[in-house]
């Protein structure tokens, strides 16, 4: 009976987390585009929050939940709710940083799997060969700031240039070149995106 009443829980537990994390982070991504957006001349795509909250999700809630949490964001506004940048819905999406909205879901996919594969390994040393914990967070970090910069410094920088240049007429070069203003304020993001998922990446490591 005692195992039934944990399994049962430990199932519903993992049913609510399911739904509810996604649908929170969904709620984080428009409470960052509510926050403000900062205009940056020679580009129609402003500074926002919306990628530390991407950032953050992917390194913590693993692909699923974080991939799942940005769909649904996304539907919302193709729905016309108000929840892109500036009060944007469903014109956001055709429009020239259209491409960077539909970017966020491969940008959160591939972040997610390869700092869930570094983590993994890592704790795979850590158990076999006594890993210091320091070096083990080092190590960490720095999977997680690897795993960020290729997910969203190259793969929705692209995607997003990309889909600019096809909606403007623009030549790619000069899309992609405009995207390097971002750059350093991301470098930021991803290292406090990478920070902050330490413990909950030592939490789950310690769990095992």
């Amino acid at each position: 009976m005692l195992t039934l009443k944990t399994t049962l829980k430990t199932a519903t537990s993992g049913t609510l987390g399911s739904v509810l994390k996604p649908t929170l982070f969904a709620v984080l991504m428009w409470a960052a585009s509510a926050a403000g957006a900062v205009p940056i001349p020679g580009t129609p795509v402003p500074i926002t929050l919306q990628t530390f909250v991407l950032m953050t999700a992917a390194l913590t809630l693993g692909w699923r939940r974080a991939t799942a949490g940005t769909v649904l964001y996304l539907g919302l506004g193709a729905a016309g709710l108000p929840v892109f940048s500036g009060g944007g819905s469903t014109l956001s999406l055709i429009g020239p940083s259209g491409g960077f909205l539909f970017g966020f879901v491969p940008s959160v996919m591939l972040t997610a799997v390869l700092a869930g594969t570094a983590n993994r390994a890592i704790t795979s040393l850590r158990t076999k060969h006594d890993m210091h914990p320091a070096l083990a967070g080092a190590a960490r970090f720095i999977a997680c700031f690897m795993a960020c910069a290729f997910g969203f410094l190259i793969a929705g920088y692209g995607f997003g240039a990309a889909f600019q240049s096809t909606v403007t007429g623009m030549p790619l070069g000069i899309t992609a070149a405009s995207t390097l203003v971002f750059v350093p304020g991301d470098l930021i993001k991803i290292a406090v995106a990478s920070l902050l998922a330490l413990p909950v990446l030592a939490s789950a490591d310690s769990a095992r």
